[in-house]
């Protein structure tokens, strides 16, 4: 994978322009994505990434308000993808037995 800087120290893009963590394989939309979802704080995000650093992770969350709208859209584009699959792969066997058995609903 061919990699370039960026302004931002700790990040760089790819060859498909996908912002990464610079010494990590760890994309910029991943940390968002996991901020978003559990109200992490950069303490948070350290806590259960250890390997990256807290100067890492201000560098990623800075670099995504300075892009929000893009990165924004690509975790639009990756829900819509994640949400298209679960409805193409229906309910699994395992929650047809449980609903059977009355214990979902």
């Amino acid at each position: 994978m061919t990699l370039t800087g960026t302004e931002y120290r700790h990040i760089v893009h790819d060859e498909r322009n996908v912002a990464f963590i610079a010494g990590s394989t760890m994309k910029v939309v991943e940390i968002v994505m996991a901020q978003m979802a559990y109200s992490w704080t950069p303490e948070e995000i350290h806590i259960n990434h250890r390997y990256l650093s807290m100067s890492q992770i201000h560098a990623a969350l800075a670099y995504y308000w300075d892009n929000k709208q893009e990165l924004d859209a690509d975790i639009q584009r990756q829900e819509g993808y994640v949400k298209r699959l679960e409805e193409e792969a229906g309910e699994s066997p395992f929650v047809t037995r449980l609903k059977a058995q009355g214990i979902l609903s």
